[in-house]
């Protein structure tokens, strides 16, 4: 595996932070590309970009941030808020970021052409515009955040996508729970998992009250699968 902190040039002019992960691979392969909590491209993030890789997938994480408030920020960091609003507005130029992130991987030898959009909180929405309109192929949210204002957006996707959260989740009051699990009742290429007793973060080691191993692990098992499914 290849572990790179690189500079993606943005359509909107200038450059990124990106943090890539490359596998050691012989074979065309697909690729993941990571949108962050709050905290940014953290230990977390990287680990699970490296976990990815080492499973023979390109894995790249941007700095979504760096328009605002660039780099890492611990949890609880005042910051971490303050650099994610308006949170509509930062979330719609992230956009760009994903696409450019998505077009650096094309660049890479290996690389089978075909990603997921990764969502961890913040980064939860990517999950449905990223098969939307970006050129995913495909969509995974974990604990995903503001993700009500999205729910439009997933009409007419036939991309796979998964959506996984706690029910202790204060990011999933029960009126939009009920909302995606209507739309994963209706939609074949939509699924919905909801762990009981879990909470926001659960996929955040460094959140040790939030971290849950075995939701983690289920979590990381869907991606597999999912991008196992792009290999062809």
């Amino acid at each position: 595996m290849q572990q790179q902190d690189i500079k993606i040039q943005s359509r909107d002019g200038g450059a990124f932070d990106c943090y890539v992960a490359i596998p050691d691979a012989a074979v065309k392969a697909p690729g993941i590309v990571i949108a962050s909590a709050v905290q940014g491209v953290d230990q977390d993030i990287r680990g699970l970009a490296d976990a990815f890789a080492a499973q023979g997938v390109f894995a790249a994480a941007p700095d979504l941030f760096w328009r605002t408030i660039p780099g890492i920020l611990p949890h609880g960091d005042p910051r971490c808020s303050e650099r994610a609003k308006p949170r509509l507005e930062r979330i719609k130029a992230g956009e760009a970021d994903m696409s450019d992130t998505l077009a650096y991987l094309g660049t890479l030898p290996g690389f089978n052409g075909r990603a997921m959009a990764a969502g961890f909180c913040y980064g939860g929405p990517y999950a449905i515009v990223g098969p939307k309109r970006l050129g995913f192929a495909a969509g995974l949210s974990c604990h995903g955040s503001q993700m009500g204002e999205y729910l439009a957006d997933m009409e007419g996707v036939t991309q796979p996508m998964c959506f996984i959260w706690g029910d202790q989740d204060h990011q999933l009051p029960a009126a939009l729970s009920d909302k995606y699990r209507d739309v994963a009742a209706r939609m074949s290429n939509a699924e919905l998992h909801i762990f009981p007793g879990v909470q926001h973060a659960y996929m955040i080691r460094g959140n040790a009250k939030a971290f849950d191993q075995k939701t983690y692990d289920f979590s990381m098992q869907r991606a597999f699968a999912m991008l196992d499914a792009l290999r062809g």
